[in-house]
């Protein structure tokens, strides 16, 4: 399995997406500053996580994630954090 997933910076308010198949270990690796695009701009929150079937998939699914604009991503994480709740 693989994930797409989406980090937040609160501290500087900015997102970071990316895939991984294991988003546990790979928060932690943001976190740590293991990451070179995202070291130095943490603590990192992980705020969206879709689980896909394969490597393809989810290559394809990061790359239409990051063409979105910031009220996009806002209203994907609404629509993701409404279906947690149910």
């Amino acid at each position: 399995m693989y994930y797409v997933y989406i980090l937040f910076s609160q501290r500087l308010n900015i997102f970071y997406k990316g895939i991984t198949q294991n988003p546990d270990k790979r928060l932690q690796e943001h976190n740590n500053d293991l990451s070179r695009f995202t070291a130095g701009k943490g603590p990192w929150e992980l705020v969206y996580l879709e689980e896909v079937s394969s490597k393809k998939e989810a290559l394809i699914r990061e790359k239409a994630i990051k063409k979105l604009n910031r009220k996009s991503i806002i209203l994907l994480l609404q629509k993701y954090s409404d279906n947690q709740e149910k």
